[in-house]
């Protein structure tokens, strides 16, 4: 690249893959589960919450918004960190940011006011996009192609199923008050010490990260070149709508059909659950183009959803919701994979934090888009039934986009077939 230099390594930038590697990617994973802990860890004792509250002016609102505000500040935070980590270093902002995890986590054991709990709460936020946006993109750097692609789904299969895990951790330990399940978050002054040890202080970007035709770094910080992200990221806000559908919904729609059982519920919820990781698994086995197979992915998800939809009893119900989390499994790996493709050494923080708020305000509008569909159409199902029919007009305009792409582009057809992103 023209006007580059050889200047010394950032401080904590990637270098060759060592026997240490496994322990690496195992704690990258963890640390990946942080953000999945804060989002479902405490649903279980938001009922006593909100007896201990009772007296709070204001609790019946407050007290679900101590579970879904980190949610809120991931979403608006994320590319904020995403600038700290490609100025800063991924490292350094990794650990100190898993050390206020802990610290924000475990506040509400001390605190005796419901305004302090929500306002640790949207620091635990805080540091939860910090983690995720670190976590996300050192797995960018330390891999690449095929390798990179399998530790993005095993990222979301390791979300998938703690998610389900913490729940039940979540529930045994609210047995002992609404305030044990805090302690867990403690889990973070154990994660950070080991992550100050095992990854690595001093190397360079892979080659393949690199500015073609270089093996420096660039001299002066380029505009980020937001073009690049910007249709990606609306993508990814519907697609995590998609995305969370079923595991917000899912008990409501079983309610609706007089199933009152929790334990149904609950199974219901474990298949959906199982049927994502093996959606990711599944992602891991494809060949081809990742964006060549969007438009059957998004078809599939829709096509669960419109399954649930029609359903009048649960048995097709779950078996919509399993056929919809097969395609989800496939989608949200897919989906960041597309990302990272796109983004150069340099950028990969501010691109993975872009694309990180993209996902997590999916996740934060779902439940109020369905609730106005809900109003709108008369029924919660109905609500779902239309999200699927959007999902099938966005698995059209894909395909015609790509369709349209490759005609005005033969020559991309050898790299679609090669297995590019």
């Amino acid at each position: 690249m023209p006007g580059s230099v050889s200047l010394p390594a950032p401080a904590d930038t990637v270098e060759a893959p060592t026997p240490a590697g496994p322990l690496r990617a195992t704690l990258l994973m963890a640390g990946s589960c942080l953000p999945v802990l804060g989002a479902v860890l405490i649903a279980p004792v938001l009922p006593k919450m909100q007896a201990h509250f009772a007296s709070t002016p204001g609790a019946k609102a407050l007290v679900p918004v101590v579970l879904t505000v980190p949610a809120l500040s991931l979403a608006l935070l994320a590319p904020f960190a995403g600038v700290i980590v490609d100025r800063l270093g991924r490292k350094r902002l990794l650990v100190v940011a898993t050390l206020l995890y802990a610290v924000f986590g475990t506040a509400p054991l001390w605190l005796n006011s419901l305004g302090a709990i929500v306002a640790s709460r949207v620091l635990v936020g805080v540091t939860e996009a910090a983690i995720l946006t670190c976590c996300t993109t050192l797995i960018g750097d330390y891999y690449s192609g095929r390798r990179r692609d399998r530790y993005l789904a095993l990222q979301t299969m390791c979300a998938s199923a703690s998610a389900t895990a913490f729940f039940v951790i979540g529930g045994a330990a609210g047995s002992a008050g609404w305030r044990a399940p805090f302690w867990i978050y403690a889990v973070g002054l154990l994660l950070a010490p080991a992550t100050a040890a095992a990854l690595p202080r001093h190397g360079r970007p892979q080659t393949d990260q690199l500015p073609t035709g270089t093996d420096q770094l660039p001299t002066e910080r380029r505009p980020f070149p937001v073009r690049r992200l910007a249709g990606l990221c609306v993508l990814t806000v519907f697609g995590a709508m998609v995305f969370y559908t079923v595991p917000v919904e899912t008990s409501y729609l079983l309610d609706d059909l007089g199933v009152k059982s929790t334990g149904v519920i609950g199974l219901a919820t474990a298949l959906a659950s199982a049927a994502t990781v093996v959606g990711s698994i599944v992602f891991t086995k494809l060949r081809g183009a990742t964006r060549q197979r969007l438009p059957l992915v998004f078809a599939l998800c829709a096509t669960g959803f419109v399954v649930m939809a029609l359903s009048g009893s649960p048995v097709p119900l779950i078996a919509g919701a399993v056929l919809n989390c097969l395609g989800t499994g496939v989608l949200l790996p897919s989906l960041l994979t597309l990302a990272m493709s796109r983004l150069d050494y340099a950028d990969r923080g501010r691109g993975t934090g872009l694309w990180t708020a993209a996902f997590f305000t999916g996740e934060f509008v779902c439940p109020l888009v369905l609730i106005g569909l809900e109003t709108a159409v008369g029924s919660l199902a109905a609500a779902v039934g239309v999200l699927g029919l959007a999902s099938l007009v966005v698995a059209g305009g894909l395909w015609w986009g790509l369709a349209r792409s490759t005609a005005a582009h033969p020559a991309q057809q050898d790299a679609v077939e090669a297995g590019t992103p």
